[in-house]
């Protein structure tokens, strides 16, 4: 099934969509935006556009497994999500996906401004492939 995940930040959002046999995440954008109903509204836009059928938000939670004030935004933000779209949304915990994700780009030469801009929808990436890897693990 399509599945989105989205990776929340102050500024930038960034956004990933798996295949529909749940193999390979891959990022679809970068949404900056700080206004949170402007934000859903976008995000809405893209989930009528892409029409997954599960969503997948970061949770931030620190090294020791706690949880702070970045959760609970993405919480509401995913329980937002969900009063508006109706389509089911988990949580993934995303510690280190953004070093993860800064790796990636530096083993492919991206640099500067264009990291920048893109370092949060591959994190999205980060975030997606690890739920999907889980939910094959626990689905056989």
């Amino acid at each position: 099934m399509k599945i989105m995940s989205i990776d929340y930040g102050d500024v930038r959002t960034g956004v990933a969509f798996c295949d529909e046999k749940e193999i390979l995440a891959s990022s679809y954008c970068v949404i900056k935006e700080n206004y949170l109903p402007k934000l859903i509204e976008k995000l809405i836009s893209i989930i009528d556009k892409e029409k997954p059928k599960e969503i997948v938000v970061g949770l931030p939670r620190n090294m020791d497994g706690s949880y702070g004030y970045r959760c609970d935004e993405c919480k509401n933000l995913g329980n937002l999500i969900f009063k508006k779209s109706g389509i089911p949304v988990a949580f993934e915990d995303e510690r280190l996906t953004t070093v993860i994700a800064h790796d990636i780009l530096s083993q492919n030469n991206v640099r500067g401004a264009k990291r920048k801009n893109t370092v949060d929808a591959v994190s999205a990436v980060v975030i997606l492939q690890s739920y999907l890897d889980k939910r094959k693990i626990t689905n056989h």
